[in-house]
């Protein structure tokens, strides 16, 4: 089977494309946005920001950079705790329906 320089070279390309993006995903980083968090977790980047919200999950306030808005960022510790213990008791009183 004769393979030619082209797509050798593009086969590598692609290998060298899924690399990077896994050594990109496998690197531990001290803070993470709630975009990055859902991705992780498999969730959507509003629930994420919910949880924050809610109190869910143990997360900082970060200016932004666009106006007086800022971000929530969750740290990698807290990350590490999401997955192994899952999230945090809902701080709201319990409200019986009805």
């Amino acid at each position: 089977m004769t393979t030619s320089n082209d797509e050798l070279l593009t086969r590598l390309a692609k290998i060298e494309t899924l690399l990077a993006s896994l050594v990109e995903q496998r690197t531990i980083k001290e803070w993470y946005s709630t975009a990055e968090v859902a991705t992780i977790l498999g969730k959507a980047e509003f629930t994420v920001r919910e949880w924050c919200r809610l109190g869910r999950v143990n997360a900082e306030k970060k200016k932004s950079g666009r106006g007086v808005a800022s971000e929530w960022i969750v740290s990698h510790a807290e990350l590490t705790r999401i997955r192994n213990e899952g999230l945090l008791v809902d701080p709201r009183p319990y409200r019986h329906g009805g």
